[in-house]
């Protein structure tokens, strides 16, 4: 179990601020409901003090501190990121914890690193191969550790089937089908945030796929040795089908555009997207993003500059001979996935997720067993409280307090090495859809190293 530590959050991003900052400092009521995480009244105060906010948005962390601090804490100083030492000699934290976007998480782990503070990042761990080649190197050389915050791991659903298979329910694993779907609102918002450049993201094969192809290794206890993968963009940038244009063929723009867009129709007062092109961008407790995103700047699911795909179909080898099948598209009717696990003596399968009024989809509440030779039988899946299906509140136990015998028992919490091979197995899928042929994630690594 650790004891009180000191943190620093680099990024005060939704994520940062919902999941870790507001329960680090015990501030009561959650998010759960706007984006599928949240600390509810989650209190983890008595672990650990936030000594320091690293971030290039001033107005947003001076916000947070008149309107969102506990009654009686004092100011989180904050520092702008090409101020890491100054940080670090003014509050002397134990840990960071990197919520930043993607492109940014290497700087700040190394930096970290180099200095002995040992790093909590968000996944995924980087957004490139050899930015975690970069890590893995650091880490080496450093008497500090990165933990990545792999968080589907802990899902009550999830954590049963990786007893299930560990207790030989389906033999030795040979196959397993992943087919993933995120829906209208939450696909989209991806190409409305800097996720839809490469540049910054690393595509979504790294941003949000990294999330299965961490679960499925973990299930598996492998690692991907080759990829083999084809996709695209389907729906979203300037050639999308679903693009609003006048009677002469030509795109609407501004306020037109809204009017006949099907994706903002759809939306129409969820706050998923945002109003207009003059208004300020607000986050999650009304804290401002106008550094990231300035008003009169009006990004746009049919903008240039998208330049990542929105379908990815994937065959991933594991080194001890069993395969992965994996799907994913970011404009679906409904989000969730249906999972099959085979392998030589059965076969677990489940779906889960939301169909568009909310209601769960059939047979999400279950996951079957079906022996090779023997009748099925069904293991009840309970709905329990907390973001990402309860995942998170189990999280942030392992990393405030400590992790539970459970945690160690089932290896929950992902190391670096685990992070780089997810991002690592990520970038070869969108480097297979570009090249045209299979690649190796651990060449990756090895040829960034």
């Amino acid at each position: 179990m650790v004891s009180h530590r000191r943190y620093v959050v680099c990024g005060l991003s939704n994520r940062g601020l919902a999941s870790f900052v507001r329960p680090l400092l015990g501030a009561r009521g959650g998010s759960d409901s706007v984006l599928g995480f949240g600390a509810g009244d989650e209190d983890f105060s008595a672990h650990g003090d936030l000594v320091g906010i690293v971030d290039p948005d001033a107005a947003r962390v001076a916000a947070f501190n008149d309107s969102l601090l506990p009654a009686g804490h004092p100011p989180v100083p904050r520092f702008a990121p090409d101020r890491f030492d100054e940080m670090v000699r003014q509050t002397s934290p134990d840990v960071v914890i990197v919520t930043a976007p993607d492109h940014t998480h290497v700087d700040y782990i190394v930096a970290a690193l180099e200095r002995g503070i040992d790093v909590v990042a968000e996944k995924p761990m980087v957004s490139t191969a050899a930015q975690a080649a970069r890590v893995l190197a650091a880490e080496k050389a450093s008497s500090a550790t990165v933990l990545v915050t792999h968080n589907l791991r802990y899902t009550q659903r999830h954590r049963q089937i990786k007893k299930l298979i560990r207790a030989g329910a389906v033999g030795r694993p040979t196959h397993v089908t992943l087919d993933y779907h995120v829906d209208v609102r939450h696909g989209a918002s991806y190409f409305l945030r800097w996720n839809r450049r490469r540049e910054y993201s690393g595509g979504l094969s790294v941003h949000k796929s990294t999330h299965h192809l961490d679960l499925v290794s973990w299930w598996l206890d492998d690692t991907p040795e080759q990829v083999f993968a084809l996709g695209g963009r389907n729906y979203y940038g300037p050639d999308s089908p679903h693009r609003p244009r006048d009677a002469e063929g030509q795109p609407y723009e501004g306020a037109q555009l809204r009017a006949h867009d099907p994706y903002y129709q759809a939306q129409l007062g969820s706050g998923a997207f945002h109003a207009d092109a003059e208004s300020d961008r607000l986050g999650l407790f009304g804290l401002g993003y106008a550094h990231q995103y300035p008003a009169g700047r009006d990004l746009y699911l049919y903008d240039e500059e998208i330049d990542i795909e929105d379908t990815y179909s994937a065959l991933l080898a594991y080194r001890r001979g069993a395969s992965l099948a994996y799907t994913i598209d970011f404009s679906s009717p409904w989000e969730g996935y249906r999972l099959v696990v085979n392998g030589t003596h059965g076969q677990l399968e489940t779906t889960t997720g939301r169909l568009p009024g909310g209601e769960p989809l059939p047979g999400s509440s279950v996951i079957t067993h079906r022996p090779l030779f023997g009748p099925p039988s069904t293991i009840d899946v309970d709905t329990v409280s907390g973001g990402h299906e309860g995942a998170d509140p189990l999280l942030r136990h392992d990393v405030f307090v400590g992790p539970t015998r459970e945690s160690v028992e089932l290896g929950l919490v992902a190391s670096a090495e685990e992070g780089a091979s997810a991002v690592a197995a990520g970038e070869a899928v969108w480097r297979s859809i570009a090249e045209r042929r299979p690649i190796a994630p651990a060449e990756l690594l090895r040829t960034a190293g």
